[in-house]
């Protein structure tokens, strides 16, 4: 059975299963974790020192996308792999450490939000541990989504990060991944005062835009998702990225429908998270 779930009943189920130390990782020095939420460290040797002393003012959340958590661990505890993340939430909410807050990890890739493109010198890496869209994506427990929500806060407190910057990967890589995905429950997150978040606008027939469309509209659109942060090329054409990235955006706030076609619902919901946005944020995201 896979790490973090639980048997239906007997008192084994109550007891916590060890994590395995990934064999590369046994000799990695250990560190105090910055979290009191943090039940395990198992230290990565991937990670370096955040560019130009960059201070964390950014959470990213992940999923970790493999089939099992130990393996999972394993990929980002070990040596060669050129990954990692500062944390890893498993599905029964317990919460490793692999890398210091203080150091950069190798989490976001080629990635870009708000003008800034390097992503891991200004952001905190959460891996939550969840199979993903390419082996059956099942839902997020509830006891997870709670760990999420306590880690997130508690950093927020300590590194100063506006709701504004819990992102998702997706929304800093559009065109290459789709983590956490529309499963997510930012909406829960939001609740507990962790990330941006407005009611979505309701889903009726409406024109839209989609690729091939050319024009005013279509620039007013890509203007609108740049400055909220989003990396999206200023065209007036509506292209391969420009789907990539309304898609990315009703992963994360119009989970139900993902279709990368930009309908009244997705420009409403859109303009409304802009108009919410505290001025000094919207002031950045229009540089």
């Amino acid at each position: 059975m896979p790490l973090g779930s639980s048997t239906s009943d007997g008192s084994d189920s109550k007891r916590q299963r060890a994590l395995p130390l990934p064999r590369a990782g046994t000799n990695m020095k250990t560190f105090t974790p910055d979290s009191s939420t943090v039940s395990d460290v198992i230290p990565s040797p991937n990670f370096g020192d955040r560019n130009k002393g960059r201070a964390p003012d950014m959470i990213l959340l992940h999923y970790t996308g493999m089939p099992d958590v130990e393996g999972a661990i394993k990929q980002l505890c070990t040596a060669g792999t050129d990954v990692s993340a500062h944390y890893i939430v498993l599905e029964d909410g317990r919460i490793v450490q692999s890398v210091p807050e203080a150091k950069r990890a190798w989490h976001a890739g080629v990635s870009s939000w708000g003008g800034e493109d390097d992503i891991n010198s200004c952001s905190i890496g959460i891996e939550i541990v969840n199979r993903g869209h390419d082996w059956g994506y099942p839902d997020f427990p509830s006891r997870q989504i709670a760990a999420v929500i306590a880690l997130c806060r508690g950093i927020m407190l300590r590194r100063e990060v506006p709701s504004h910057r819990v992102l998702a990967h997706s929304d800093v890589a559009p065109s290459r991944k789709k983590d956490p995905g529309e499963k997510f429950p930012w909406h829960s997150l939001a609740n507990s005062g962790v990330g941006h978040w407005v009611q979505p606008a309701a889903i009726v027939r409406s024109e839209s835009l989609k690729i091939g469309n050319i024009g005013d509209d279509v620039q007013n659109l890509q203007q609108a998702l740049a400055k909220y942060g989003y990396g999206v090329p200023v065209t007036g054409k509506y292209d391969g990225p420009t789907m990539d990235t309304v898609a990315a955006f009703q992963r994360h706030f119009r989970p139900a429908k993902v279709d990368g076609i930009a309908d009244r619902s997705t420009l409403t919901t859109l303009h409304a998270l802009l108009a919410s946005l505290p001025p000094d944020a919207r002031a950045v995201a229009t540089k």
